[in-house]
């Protein structure tokens, strides 16, 4: 995968005659083979470390980010280039479904080991397609609105375990602004026309803030622009409406954020961009919170000093635990306390770190309570159910609020743990397993939607080769850090 320093990419500008879809490697048509491309084990015995990590760690692109550049790069007046894209089961796809509404998309060689950089060509937006979305929510969220410009109809479907996902806000909305929709949720077909109207539609996003995106994303295609106004509960993960706002602006779009809870774009021609997608902290996170839970010291190079990622928070959030937290020019850098604390946090506008900042908490010295994320009901799977029922299952004790979750730290042990085809429970898993021997990960394949060579990378940080990771994992049962004891308890986690 690629290194996210901030020097630009060195790929030349020779294209390989790769065309997203033409060659196998990218080509995610066969979801299940694509999602296991990386020849991962269906079960995983997560790493244990009885000692400190000690590790640098350089991720690829921000996945938010990248299939956000993609829906304007296609939408755009002129050929762009992202340099550094996340190549993920979630991007291949949204690559391959902006293909067949008409874009081109492809790899520009590259001489120096880097992932190649992706050039986008737009083209007419044409219907009669069949979109994959897997069980990405920002395909089938961001797309609907693009697929109403297209000349005929446009069929979304996706993984089954997707057709459960909250989508009516976003689909009533494109009724409300005349564009034929059939269904409301996956499978459903939206009956594109060539344009659309525009005007101001009035929706309720409290169960995604992608709906919004999906709109905003589109609208300055549409014949008059696009008003957006949210109407109902508080709305979540504001940070990604403003990745959304500032990318637009980036395009050369006029967006108008400065009343609360409504958007305004104007019409007007998307400008192509040339941008290296950040890396992606929500994924960083995971790696942070081995500094976290071993009192180790991790390394994160590239991290930006600006960033509208959800996955910043969590400097201030591992600060709160208790770690030192080091944001350098070109770096940041978490130290692990000898034990973490526990803490009471507003988690709703970064409800994607729940999982790895409940597992934190797992082993925390001190219960916590981590509010404002009912919405994660919604997700992949039923996050707060899931981190309750897997976290139980190693004897924690976790109780499910209606807007969250409060976690007790107890005496832990090895289990086999679920994952609910949810990348997040995976990072969250493994975060447990360092600290934890004996856990293993029932379907860490899954963990493709964002990072495909997760458990490579996880092993490399906690100094195993991948290949025999799952060999020593389960090893040396009676090995404890002694700072992980349960005060009081007379017992170890």
């Amino acid at each position: 995968m690629t290194d996210p320093s901030s020097r630009p990419s060195s790929c030349d500008a020779d294209i390989l005659a790769r065309q997203v879809g033409v060659t196998g490697a990218f080509n995610p048509a066969d979801a299940e083979s694509e999602r296991r491309s990386a020849d991962i084990p269906a079960e995983w015995p997560a790493p244990h470390s009885p000692t400190p990590v000690d590790a640098q760690v350089n991720l690829p692109g921000s996945k938010s980010l990248t299939n956000r550049y993609l829906v304007l790069a296609a939408l755009a007046g002129t050929e762009s280039r992202l340099r550094r894209p996340l190549r993920s089961r979630d991007t291949l796809l949204m690559a391959e479904a902006l293909r067949s509404l008409g874009a081109r998309i492809d790899d520009l060689s590259c001489d120096d080991g880097e992932s190649a950089d992706w050039l986008i060509t737009p083209g007419p937006l044409r219907g009669n397609a069949h979109i994959d979305c897997g069980l990405a929510g920002t395909i089938m969220r961001f797309l609907p609105p693009v697929a109403a410009l297209a000349d005929g109809p446009v069929r979304f479907d996706g993984d089954a375990q997707a057709h459960g996902r909250p989508m009516g806000p976003g689909l009533r909305a494109l009724l409300d602004l005349g564009v034929p929709v059939e269904g409301d949720r996956l499978p459903f077909t939206i009956g594109g026309t060539g344009r659309v109207g525009g005007g101001q539609v009035v929706l309720d996003a409290s169960s995604s803030s992608q709906f919004v995106s999906g709109l905003l994303l589109a609208g300055a295609c549409f014949d008059d622009g696009l008003t957006v106004v949210h109407e109902g509960p508080s709305l979540p993960s504001a940070p990604h409406i403003s990745m959304t706002v500032e990318v637009l602006r980036d395009a050369g779009v006029d967006v108008d954020d400065s009343t609360p809870h409504r958007w305004r774009v104007e019409p007007t021609e998307i400008h192509a961009l040339d941008v290296q997608v950040e890396p992606d902290l929500s994924n960083a996170a995971a790696f942070l919170a081995a500094a976290m839970v071993t009192g180790g010291r991790i390394e994160v190079p590239g991290w930006p000093r600006h960033t509208t990622q959800a996955g910043d928070a969590v400097r201030e959030i591992f600060t709160a635990m208790g770690g030192q937290v080091d944001l350098g020019r070109d770096s940041l850098v978490v130290t692990g306390p000898e034990r973490p604390l526990g803490v009471d946090l507003d988690l709703h506008d970064v409800g994607e770190l729940t999982p790895v900042v409940a597992a934190v908490a797992a082993l925390a010295q001190t219960p916590s309570t981590l509010r404002g994320i009912a919405h994660l009901r919604g997700h992949e799977t039923d996050r707060l159910a899931a981190l309750a029922a897997e976290i139980g299952a190693l004897g924690g004790q976790v109780d499910v609020l209606h807007d969250g979750l409060r976690i007790t730290p107890r005496p832990l042990h090895g289990a086999r743990l679920r994952t609910y085809a949810d990348h997040r429970m995976v990072m969250a898993g493994a975060v447990l397993g360092l600290a934890v021997p004996g856990v293993t990960l029932d379907d860490v394949a899954t963990v493709a939607k964002t990072l495909p060579d997760f458990p490579q990378r996880w092993t490399e940080m906690v100094g195993r080769r991948y290949q025999d990771a799952g060999d020593r994992a389960g090893q040396d049962p009676d090995v404890r850090r002694p700072s992980l004891a349960v005060p009081g308890s007379g017992q170890e986690l």
